[in-house]
């Protein structure tokens, strides 16, 4: 079982802003944000369906579209459930880091089982979701390849029973 959503990163009203990338977008219209949030709500609406929503034809729909994944805006993506897939053990881990956060935030980045990696303020240096088939799994991600990365101090796991609500209906609103 999948689904398709769209993820949009936030608009500001003024200005332009940077994306993840760094590189610098305008802000978005109401048109724009219209359309990522049909697409929210189905990452497979035809274009047609949008434009009639959004007071567009659907050849100005499709141009949108493709402008706003070129410029980094959004992106349309297929989400699984992790249960479904043989995976039934997610946790978010906490890391506390000793001098540069850039080379652990790389190495997290590239294992295969950290679906999220942030640089924080606060009690924590790095958090990193990882999701893992069970728990001998987990341990082995966190014991032996989160703990052994250099410049790892600590880390802390906070292992999820049960996923209340997860949303990708943020940047429209």
């Amino acid at each position: 079982m999948h689904s398709e959503h769209v993820s949009s990163r936030s608009a500001e009203p003024k200005g332009s802003r940077e994306t993840r990338s760094g590189n610098h977008t305008p802000p978005l219209d109401s048109v724009s944000l219209a359309i990522i949030e049909q697409l929210q709500e189905d990452g497979r609406r035809p274009y047609a369906a949008i434009g009639k929503a959004v007071g567009l034809s659907e050849a100005a729909v499709r141009q949108r579209v493709q402008k706003l994944l070129d410029q980094g805006v959004m992106q349309i993506v297929a989400v699984t459930d992790p249960l479904t897939v043989g995976f039934r053990r997610q946790a978010m881990v906490g890391i506390n880091v000793e001098g540069d956060l850039d080379p652990v935030a790389d190495a997290l980045t590239d294992m295969s089982e950290v679906e999220y990696v942030v640089m924080t303020a606060g009690s924590f240096d790095i958090l990193a979701e990882i999701v893992c088939e069970d728990d001998d799994h987990l341990l082995d991600v966190i014991n032996k390849r989160i703990r052994a990365l250099p410049g790892v101090r600590s880390t802390e796991s906070f292992v999820y029973l049960k996923l209340k609500k997860q949303t990708y209906m943020w940047g429209t609103r």
